[in-house]
């Protein structure tokens, strides 16, 4: 609840400080004297959209503190989400400079305008004419319907099964995306692993195969070659051999005469020996090359395989190959099959959609029984606030899929005139038939579900008499439960005060400015006595307005 709100350079106000109360907070003053500059003010620490126009003076930075006390509303999760120190008690501040700039804060730490509107949505349930009202949102409507029902306890363990539910329906998800993706990598890597393997690679066989395709590419030149060497060494009628072996037989007969010459003739006979064993050697490889076009056509095949392997796999050599396959095959292994706890987590999830099911079928039968004594009371409560004709409809549709809160679509249908369409809320109905709906329909369950402070902008609006009366009594009640505050001309309404604040404009030198004043019992008279017979009151309505306040 909030527990007072400090207004500091913001329109006509100077300074204001109003301290609520628990209870029924009402405020009152003459037309333009600045009630909606209060509600103004509010709304900015509720993330509304400010500027530098908004300043009393030009020169100074306008600051709007609200104070709040938080300890029921469970926002510990909110504060954490946000990175935000938390506290039972929190101040929301909203800062704007002459420049236009604006700053807010949360316990004086810095955040965005998003996250301090979504925070003060939780503590501030502002009702002003065509306001978008929570009244028309499903997720509150539901809420309240559920109160009635007395759905709390048998809720909270149907969401904290859905919550269990909802984290293994999206951990089944992942298993099975998992699974899809390995068996993908899984084919893949086998494909790779059954092409190295099939290919049956050695060691050295890329040199032996690269050099017998050169052999045999070249095979006529090679045979040529070692024809002609071989006959110009052995063959020829001036063959190499041939001619040495005349100088040997010369050198044969000399060598005797020189102690040096044996050793050197010793050696040139050896090479004769080398050049007969070399033309042998020549002889042998220049008769066994031939051609082979089928043998060099496998060959090329062969080196083909190798060398697409090694271009797939960016490598240089078979060895690279042989790793990369040892690799793939290390890889495959490693791989786990997640069937089992597919399967497992299939039949756990079974088992929780079973048991939602049923506990959603037991709210919704809950929630069944209170839609007719949800509508009736409303109706009669509204008929109390000069809106006889106007009919409210709970409509509830049976869902397929299981949602957060069941198997239940709830959409209040209204219509204000006799024989009237009944459509959604927002669609039919109007500022102050939405405000009179709220209170009807809030004061129905405030005793069930913790609502923000709920703050009325007029809702008394063409309303007087009985009527007004009415409304009083259900505010009061209302306030019982929940912290109210309503800006009212209604003196019914406002003897129901626990604080009666009183709203006036005062001319200061040249320039007017607004003020709040809390009214002691005595001013209360004169206030309801005005607003009952106008400035100077009546003695009739000054006795009136003692009565009034009992």
């Amino acid at each position: 609840m909030i527990k007072r709100l400090l207004v500091k350079n913001y329109a006509i106000i100077e300074e204001v400080k109003i301290e609520y109360s628990d209870n029924l907070t009402i405020i009152t003053g003459e037309t333009g004297a600045g009630k909606s500059i209060m509600l103004g003010a509010l709304g900015l620490i509720m993330g509304e959209r400010a500027d530098g126009k908004t300043l009393n003076n030009p020169n100074k930075k306008c600051i709007i503190e609200g104070y709040f006390d938080v300890l029921a509303y469970d926002l510990k999760d909110f504060f954490e989400e946000h990175d935000i120190d938390y506290d039972t008690e929190v101040v929301l501040r909203r800062e704007i400079t002459p420049s236009g700039k604006s700053r807010a804060f949360v316990n004086d730490s810095p955040v965005r305008l998003p996250i301090l509107k979504a925070l003060s949505l939780k503590l501030i349930d502002l009702h002003r004419q065509f306001d978008t009202l929570d009244i028309q949102n499903e997720a509150f409507q539901l809420r309240m319907i559920d109160a009635l029902a007395n759905n709390k306890k048998t809720l909270t363990a149907y969401k904290k099964l859905y919550k269990t539910f909802n984290k293994n329906t999206k951990k089944l998800q992942q298993l099975r995306d998992q699974s899809e993706k390995d068996a993908k990598e899984m084919d893949f890597l086998l494909f790779q692993l059954e092409e190295l393997s099939t290919a049956e690679l050695g060691v050295d066989e890329q040199e032996q195969l690269e050099s017998e395709l050169a052999t045999l590419t070249n095979a006529e030149n090679i045979k040529q070659t070692l024809s002609a060497a071989y006959l110009q060494l052995n063959e020829s009628e001036q063959s190499t051999i041939g001619s040495l072996q005349d100088i040997s037989l010369q050198i044969s007969q000399i060598a005797g005469f020189h102690k040096g010459l044996e050793k050197a003739y010793a050696r040139f006979e050896g090479l004769i020996y080398e050049l007969e064993d070399l033309a042998g050697e020549f002889s042998n490889i220049s008769e066994n090359t031939e051609f082979d076009q089928e043998r060099i056509t496998e060959l090329s095949e062969r080196l083909d395989l190798i060398y697409r392997l090694q271009n797939k796999h960016k490598t240089v050599n078979i060895a690279g190959l042989l790793e990369i396959q040892e690799s793939l095959e290390n890889q495959t292994k490693g791989f786990g099959d997640l069937t089992n706890q597919i399967n497992s987590l299939e039949k756990t999830i079974g088992e929780q959609e079973s048991e939602l099911r049923e506990i959603a079928k037991i709210l919704s039968e809950r929630r069944h029984k209170k839609t007719d004594f949800f509508e009736r009371k409303v109706h009669e409560m509204l008929s109390e606030l000069s809106m006889k004709h106007a009919k409210l409809q709970i409509d509830i549709k049976s869902l397929k899929e299981l949602t957060p809160t069941g198997l239940d679509q709830v959409n209040f249908l209204f219509s204000a005139n006799k024989g009237g369409r009944m459509d959604l809320i927002k669609g039919v109905a109007s500022g102050g038939e939405l405000s009179r709906l709220a209170l009807c329909t809030k004061s129905l369950v405030a005793g069930a579900i913790p609502l923000p402070t709920i703050i009325f902008d007029e809702i008394d609006s063409g309303v007087s008499g009985d009527v007004a009366q009415r409304m009083a009594v259900i505010l009061k009640k209302l306030s019982r439960d929940h912290q109210v505050v309503s800006i009212t001309h209604t003196p019914q309404i406002a003897a129901k005060a626990d604080k009666h604040f009183f709203v006036y404009k005062e001319v200061v030198g040249e320039t007017t400015k607004s003020n709040v004043k809390l009214l002691n019992r005595k001013e209360r008279v004169q206030e309801l006595a005005i607003m009952l017979s106008g400035n100077p009151p009546s003695e009739y309505a000054v006795s009136n307005a003692v009565d009034m306040l009992g």
